[in-house]
């Protein structure tokens, strides 16, 4: 296939007008290597790499938490209409048994031949702080365990990429001591200081699960986690920019904070993503949407009614930068679980997730 005419969005966050050929679903050097001479005219649009979403529980009717394999894939089909190519099912706090069920799922799943790709399990819970437990639910938190861990990463064929953890609950720094080596570790749901979060990057955990939401605030006299994040160069920070869950305002002043290299754009996203407003369930419990809001009966926000693809464009409405937007969707989180070897940009040899788009940023096509 080659895709002639198009914007194509660069390494160094520049677009420019070239061609893409493709072979065997890869980006390759040139067109005499491609034997499939099928051709897509780009004139006037804008080619990205597909989306990666690393945090998202679900979608268009189904929860990852359901343990259903056809629902995996129902998700994994949504998705990539929505300009996902790169997925990671998130996990909720919920009995041992059926965490195990679940994480089957995704080794089950894996290979859908129509939807985006699994790349990874995000596990969020069970080793939450309960002050700060959010739409989880309380009774089945857990101290961390490597172990369980380890069973439940068997489970589904290795896929955990991510795990949530609470720095601040007994047994912590020792987990992070034991796997940091084997699993991107993320603090959040958590009521840590600075110095407890500071000494839990020290000993490698380098991520955060949604800034700002399900942590301490970033105070002058007590910067928490948030301030902790900030001075650690390694570490990268989730960002729900739907709207709700962090003011514009807010949204702006993180990549001038962090920089467009550490900021991750997720969805969050719960099944009611793409479906109309009415009652939905998250991990469990029962959820309100309404007008893209969920929540809880006592008003918690329970992850967001908002597709990854939408979030983007919610920044750029905010004013990030285009090419920032597209950078936190796509290189920063492929290389926050280790897979920008194979996605997140298109350069040759990686897999030829491609998305054409308007200036104005509307979704026409997803190829891949």
């Amino acid at each position: 296939m080659i895709i002639r005419n198009g914007l194509v969005f660069r390494e160094d966050g520049t677009f420019r007008r070239e061609d893409l050929f493709v072979e065997n679903h890869k980006i390759v050097t040139c067109e005499e290597a491609v034997t499939d001479r099928t051709e897509i005219d780009a004139e006037g649009l804008l080619v990205l790499p597909g989306l990666v979403d690393i945090h998202s529980h679900g979608a268009f009717g189904h929860d990852f938490s359901d343990a259903d394999t056809e629902g995996l894939k129902t998700i994994l089909r949504y998705e990539k209409s929505c300009g996902i190519t790169s997925y990671c099912p998130t996990s909720m706090t919920l009995p041992e048994e059926r965490l195990r069920k679940i994480f089957a799922t995704a080794r089950e799943a894996e290979g859908t031949q129509d939807g985006a790709v699994i790349r990874g399990i995000n596990m969020e819970g069970p080793f939450l702080d309960p002050k700060k437990k959010g739409a989880h639910v309380e009774e089945f938190i857990r101290r961390p365990d490597a172990s369980f861990f380890r069973e439940l990463n068997e489970a589904s064929g290795n896929l955990v990429s991510l795990v949530t953890l609470a720095p601040n609950t007994e047994g912590a720094m020792e987990f992070i001591d034991e796997v940091h080596e084997e699993v991107c570790i993320s603090l959040g749901h958590t009521g840590a200081d600075y110095e407890i979060a500071s000494e839990a990057m020290r000993r490698g955990a380098h991520h955060v699960t949604h800034l700002f939401n399900a942590m301490m605030p970033l105070a002058h006299r007590d910067p928490g986690l948030i301030g902790a994040a900030s001075n650690d160069p390694q570490c990268m920070v989730e960002l729900i920019s739907d709207g709700l869950h962090v003011h514009p305002a807010v949204v702006l002043a993180t990549f001038r904070m962090f920089g467009n290299e550490r900021v991750i754009l997720i969805s969050d996203s719960m099944m009611a993503t793409g479906m109309a407003n009415g009652q939905y369930e998250l991990g469990g419990q029962a959820v309100t949407v309404k007008d893209r809001k969920a929540t809880l009966a006592d008003g918690t926000i329970a992850g967001s009614a908002t597709n990854l693809y939408d979030c983007m464009c919610k920044a750029i409405s905010f004013g990030v930068p285009v090419s920032d937007a597209v950078f936190a969707a796509t290189r920063n989180p492929a290389k926050s679980i280790g897979i920008y070897d194979r996605v997140g940009s298109l350069c040759v040899g990686k897999e030829a997730d491609i998305l054409l788009v308007t200036p104005q940023m509307e979704l026409k096509k997803v190829l891949g």
